[in-house]
């Protein structure tokens, strides 16, 4: 493959051009770039030196375990930190420091407190230290920069302990914040949970005896009224039989008697023989009547008990008549049917006595209805009376949650308080004292000599490129060409003279000499501020 020509319009750097110009000029840029070095790097030498001194302060977590004491501290460590410095560096704090150590007293005579303050403030730095994997402040590190050395390390000193001692004061009074504002809402809450236990028993005062827990005992209750209710209407209907029976053998007597006297005739029959017969025949369908309820329910049933207990009053009537019959006749007046009637005047003392039972019974049947009347109503108010009992109690739950709630959060946060009043939660610890300065902090002068150098190399660039610039003369062949319009045939060789030889060497010699001058300077000047700095 043929080889690829060059590109002639492109233009290669003139290396014999910026060698003329170093040769022109090299004393033009390193006399400016040793005086730049020299100013710069001579200032670091008459700067008062700036001593800085500075502790470590570890941040401790509390001793004890969260799951048994549960801090009443925001854990905002970073906030914290600025409240802290904000206190400390206030202006009060500082001047306390300010007059105790007697801090900036070569200040001028004009120099006010708060010129000292501010000048204070710029001379304290805090860094903060954060763990690489949880980016968490686990410590900090605070420094001061003074004059003296000794200065530096006292005022560090009574920093590190104003951090210290603040950060524990301030946990403290925020701990016993927390557990006074959570005692007062806990009084308050207490009041308020008195306040609806007062009203559940309020309530249940005024309902007592229609409350959901006694619907049980209302149900036996009303069970056993109605039982003894169904006990009194058979024995009123007992009693009413009993009446309508009296009447008819009172009726009966005095028909007999009537008859008596119509008739004239006395046969020695006693009246009421009749009414024997009848009793008899009642007592025989009421034991027909017993044994078929005995049959079919058991003796506790109330219509066998009904049943029994007209049987033993029908057989006390029996009994009576028969003796009554036997004390008036001798032995016992026959009837016609060989039955023993009943005078009138037990007949009218057993209708006595039975109007006294019925009387009893109707008015103890009236006041069994209005006790089961009383006690429906209660079962009839027991649904409406249970929902606002249950709004009640849930209003009290509610109360009693939110009391037992902050009962709890009250002695936790009690014993946190006790915890940072006996210096067990998290704190502040001195890893590291603050430490006595053997070197100045400021000025760097390793770092001003390379400041300084840097200033030198701008400024010689610039004398020396500005100085070419406003040269205008021609110094080199290719100048020459570009300004004639047509090619150069033939050239005259330069002729120097002997003295321009040794100019020429003196001027090479001065600018070697120069260039080991400065650069030795500037290095023995970089080895004594290493070591000096």
């Amino acid at each position: 493959m043929p080889e690829a020509s060059e590109d002639p319009r492109v233009e290669r750097p003139d290396v014999e051009k910026y060698l003329g110009i170093i040769r022109r000029r090299h004393l033009q840029f390193l006399i400016p770039l040793f005086i730049g070095w020299v100013v710069v790097w001579g200032a670091s030498w008459t700067l008062a030196p700036r001593y800085k001194s500075g502790t470590l302060i570890l941040v401790e977590q509390p001793s004890m375990p969260q799951n048994y004491v549960l801090p009443n501290v925001s854990d905002d460590l970073q906030g914290r930190l600025q409240s802290i410095s904000q206190q400390i560096l206030s202006r009060t704090r500082l001047l306390i420091i300010i007059d105790k150590l007697h801090l900036y007293s070569d200040s001028k005579h004009g120099a006010t407190p708060d010129e000292k303050v501010d000048r204070m403030r710029k001379d304290i730095d805090v860094e903060l230290v954060r763990d690489p994997a949880k980016q968490d402040i686990s410590a900090f590190r605070i420094y001061y920069a003074a004059n003296d050395p000794h200065v530096a390390q006292q005022v560090t000193g009574e920093l590190t302990n104003l951090f210290i001692s603040e950060n524990s004061k301030i946990r403290t009074q925020l701990s016993e914040a927390t557990t006074n504002f959570i005692q007062q809402q806990l009084q308050d809450a207490g009041a308020d949970l008195s306040a609806q236990l007062a009203k559940v028993q309020q309530f249940e005062a005024q309902r007592q005896g229609s409350l959901p827990s006694q619907q049980a005992s209302n149900l036996q209750i009303l069970a056993g009224l109605q039982t003894q209710l169904q006990n009194e209407q058979d024995s009123l209907n007992t009693a009413s039989q009993r009446r309508t029976y009296l009447q008819a053998m009172q009726e009966q007597e005095k028909l007999s008697a009537t008859r008596a006297f119509e008739t004239g005739k006395n046969d020695g029959a006693a009246p009421g023989g009749n009414d024997l017969a009848t009793v008899n025949d009642q007592l025989a369908k009421l034991k027909a009547q017993l044994a078929d309820l005995s049959s079919r329910y058991t003796d506790q049933y109330p219509d066998v008990q009904s049943t029994k207990t007209q049987i033993a009053k029908l057989e006390a009537i029996r009994d009576g008549l028969i003796a009554t019959a036997k004390s008036e006749n001798g032995g016992g007046a026959k009837g016609p049917d060989g039955g023993l009637s009943l005078p009138a005047q037990q007949i009218q003392s057993e209708l006595r006595a039975n109007a006294v039972e019925i009387k009893n019974r109707e008015s103890t049947i009236s006041e069994l209805k209005s006790r089961i009347n009383d006690y429906q109503a209660r079962l009839n108010e027991e649904p409406a009376t249970e929902q606002q009992l249950n709004e009640l109690n849930r209003n009290y739950d509610q109360s009693k949650a939110n009391y037992d709630d902050l009962l709890k959060k009250r002695d936790q946060s009690a014993m946190a308080t006790d915890m940072e009043q006996m210096q067990q939660g998290e704190r502040f610890s001195m890893i590291d004292p603050p430490s006595l300065p053997t070197k100045p902090d400021f000025p760097n002068r390793l770092k001003f000599c390379g400041f300084g150098l840097g200033v030198g190399l701008a400024l010689g660039l610039l004398v020396a490129g500005a100085l070419e610039f406003m040269d205008d003369r021609i110094h080199s062949r290719k100048e020459i060409k570009a300004m004639l319009p047509i090619a150069v045939i033939s050239e005259v060789p330069e002729f120097t003279t002997d003295i321009e030889q040794r100019n020429t060497k003196k001027r090479l010699a001065l600018g070697w000499a120069t260039t080991a001058f400065v650069t030795l300077s500037i290095l023995v000047g970089s080895v004594f501020s290493f070591l000096h700095n």
